[in-house]
């Protein structure tokens, strides 16, 4: 609920500094809350956590466009999509670097007793509720399979 008062209030901002890039970012995140609370099944307040799922989704979303767009030649929509992801980006937790995510993960993997490639997807589970919001799940994929030895 933190989350849609912060954006409501940036979204004020936005209009009153007169940034319609940014303004047409959040009201895009705003969407995103608001279709998630009304889904159906919901008591009309979204946790923490599914909050952070749906940033994080939101990014994904933006950075595939860029680079389709990259791919084909239209660096102008290619440049609104990474400016859009840079917006999103600014309300989830700072993101975990290579190294210390490397630590965290070979802690994840001594708790799961995992030894082997064929516990990846014990590892997986484990590591996504532990570093939600904290770092992408293909980065840690990769580094889960460089240390399982893939």
């Amino acid at each position: 609920m933190e989350l849609e008062k912060l954006i409501n209030n940036d979204i004020k901002n936005a209009m009153l500094a007169r940034d319609p890039e940014k303004l047409e970012a959040l009201r895009a995140i705003k969407a995103a809350l608001l279709l998630e609370k009304t889904k159906e099944g919901t008591t009309g307040e979204i946790p923490e956590s599914v909050e952070l799922t749906l940033l994080q989704k939101l990014v994904k979303q933006r950075r595939e466009s860029a680079d389709i767009y990259a791919v084909a030649n239209r660096e102008d929509l290619a440049k609104k999509e990474r400016f859009e992801a840079s917006i999103v980006e600014k309300y989830l937790p700072q993101q975990m670097g290579e190294e210390e995510l490397t630590e965290k993960i070979r802690q994840i993997i001594a708790q799961t007793q995992a030894t082997s490639i064929k516990d990846m997807g014990k590892v997986m589970g484990a590591a996504s509720r532990e570093l939600a919001g904290k770092a992408d799940n293909k980065m840690v994929s990769e580094i889960v399979k460089k240390i399982l030895g893939a």
